[in-house]
Formats: structure tokens, C-alpha cells, sequence
């Protein structure tokens, strides 16, 4: 099992600084009046000489319209009956929010930035990483929960050392979209900000995979080291059944739905194929498990237990 990923302040005053951080961790408000739970969570793991982790920055429960936002182009027959087979209600769903953070040994990389900087922050801290060890936030898409934490409540930039990147598609849409949390959460870092494409590197072992239609530039990350993978998959499939499972099933959220739905059999089937281990930053937590095909252009999420701790 792996180390804690250590930050110049943890390492001068010790182990009880996690703990100390996961107690003291604020309590994150979310639409509809959930929270977050005051003990954030992390989960970290190494990749070769990488070290990953997942942070839960934020839940949500849903309860009412689940199929106005998952399913809606099948009938009500056919999502009660696949919900009931993966033994999951109709009327209620969870939601996950997970940033991720790779420690590359030279560099703290942060995919997502959250839906606020308190959440994210109180998620990172019981990593043991604060806010001004980041070097590199990763934008995968610009959707209010990837970069609400860009800022404080202030305005304030929230990791005052990092430089950001996303991908130049993205950028360039909603740069043109007259978008107000865009424009007040991502555009003022515009002059610090690298653009990528498909098949460009964040930093060395970090590559871009263009996975458009949930946005119009919506990336995700390949993340290799020592012949060990990981695909961030950012928001390519919301639901480990209903869209994960089910690719062409609509999804609200997705801008571009025959893309989405093209690029989740895309990417998904990449994975399985090659039986690489995949984050999702909505499933459940700690968001981390390996798909297989499951047959009619279906797939099956596995919940990944303990393999990539040994």
C-alpha cells in the first residue's frame, strides 16, 4: 500500500495533520440543500511511479425526475427494468463529484476543480496536498462543477502556483458562448492557460483523449507510468448504469447527444478492451473501476476493491 502524498507543511508537523484535516473539513452546500459529508475523503493509490488520488469533493441526492435526466429516450418499462436489475431505485439518485490529483514527482496535477474551492479544498487538505503545492490545474470541460473552484467566494484565484490547461476546442467554444460562470470562473486565467488537443501531453505520462459531445471539447486523460495506466474519464459516461452501462440512453447534461453517446462506445470500449483501469468523476466513490463489455453494445462497470493498492 502506498504513502499518503505529503506536503511541505504535513512533513514539518506530522502525521496528525490528516486526521486534523479530514475533521476540521467544512461542510460543502450543494444545490438542493445537501452537503457534503465534514470528513472529506480521499483515495490514493500509485500508478508506476505516479501517485493518484480521487477526492470526494461533494454529493448530492436527487429524488424526483431521474428519467427527465437519464434514460429519456426509452420507456418507462425498459429504465424500471433495467434499474431493477442492477438493484437501483427509479426515483432516487446519487451524485458524485470527484476531482483527481496526480502527483507526478515533479509536478501536482488537478483534474477539475470542483463545484466550489471550500469542497475541493477540504478534499485535497485530507490528502495531505494544500492548495499552493498544485502546479497544474487540468480542465477537462467547463460545466459548473468542474470549475466552480477555480475561485474563492472572493474571486481569489485557489491555487495561486498553478498554471492551467485545457483543451483548445473547449476553450474556444465557450469563449464565444456569453457564458457568465465561464467567463467569471475561466477566462481570467485565459493568459496562464495552455490549450491542448488530441493526443498532446499535460506533462510527460499525461495525454489528452478527445472525447467530444458531452461538451463540444470535453477531454479526457491518459495517465501512464511505469507500463501503468489509468483513463480519467471525466464526464464521458454520469451514471455507472444508465449511462456507462446503457451508452446510446440519452443523457440531459450532454450537449451533443449522438456525439456523447458515439464517444461513450468509443472510449469505453477502448478501456475494456485493453482492461485499463478507469476514474469517472461521478461515480460512485471512490470512482475508480474497469469495464467489460456486456453484450448489444452495452457495458458493465466493476468497482475496482483493492488491486491497484497491492
Amino acid at each position: 500500500m502506498t504513502s499518503p502524498i505529503i506536503s511541505r507543511r504535513t512533513a514539518l508537523i506530522g502525521g496528525a495533520a490528516l486526521p486534523l484535516a479530514a475533521a476540521s473539513a467544512p461542510k460543502l452546500a450543494l444545490a438542493g440543500g445537501h452537503a457534503a459529508p465534514s470528513n472529506a475523503i480521499h483515495n490514493t493509490f500509485a500508478r508506476g511511479d505516479f501517485q493518484v488520488s480521487t477526492l470526494l469533493a461533494g454529493t448530492r441526492t436527487v429524488d424526483e425526475g431521474i428519467q427527465t435526466i437519464f434514460g429519456r429516450n426509452v420507456s418507462e418499462e425498459e429504465f424500471a427494468d433495467v434499474s431493477a436489475s442492477n438493484f437501483i431505485p427509479t426515483d432516487k439518485a446519487q451524485f458524485f463529484f470527484t476531482p483527481t490529483v496526480v502527483n507526478t514527482g515533479s509536478d501536482i496535477v488537478l483534474f477539475d476543480a470542483g463545484l466550489s474551492a471550500a469542497g475541493t479544498l477540504a478534499a485535497l487538505n485530507a490528502a495531505g496536498i494544500e492548495a499552493a503545492d498544485v502546479t497544474i490545474v487540468v480542465i477537462t470541460h467547463m460545466h459548473g462543477d468542474h470549475i466552480g473552484g477555480l475561485t474563492d467566494d472572493a474571486g481569489n484565484a485557489t491555487y495561486p502556483n498553478a498554471r492551467y490547461v485545457t483543451g483548445q476546442v473547449e476553450f474556444d467554444h465557450w469563449a464565444g458562448a456569453e457564458n457568465e460562470r465561464f467567463d467569471g470562473k475561466v477566462r481570467p486565467f485565459a493568459e496562464n492557460m495552455t490549450f491542448l488537443g488530441d493526443g498532446d501531453d499535460v506533462v510527460s505520462g499525461i495525454t489528452a483523449v478527445s472525447a467530444f459531445g458531452h461538451t463540444p471539447g470535453h477531454m479526457t486523460y491518459m495517465v501512464e507510468s511505469g507500463g501503468e495506466q489509468v483513463l480519467l474519464m471525466a464526464d464521458t459516461a454520469n451514471h455507472y448504469v444508465w449511462s456507462l452501462g446503457y451508452p446510446e440512453w440519452e443523457v440531459r447534461f450532454d450537449m451533443d447527444k449522438a456525439a456523447a453517446a458515439a464517444t461513450r462506445k468509443k472510449i469505453l470500449g477502448m478501456v475494456a478492451a485493453d482492461k485499463i483501469p478507469l476514474i469517472g468523476y461521478h461515480m460512485p466513490f471512490p470512482g475508480m473501476g474497469f469495464v467489460e463489455p456486456r453484450g448489444e453494445g452495452g457495458f458493465r462497470y466493476v468497482p475496482a476493491s483493492y488491486q491497484m493498492m497491492l
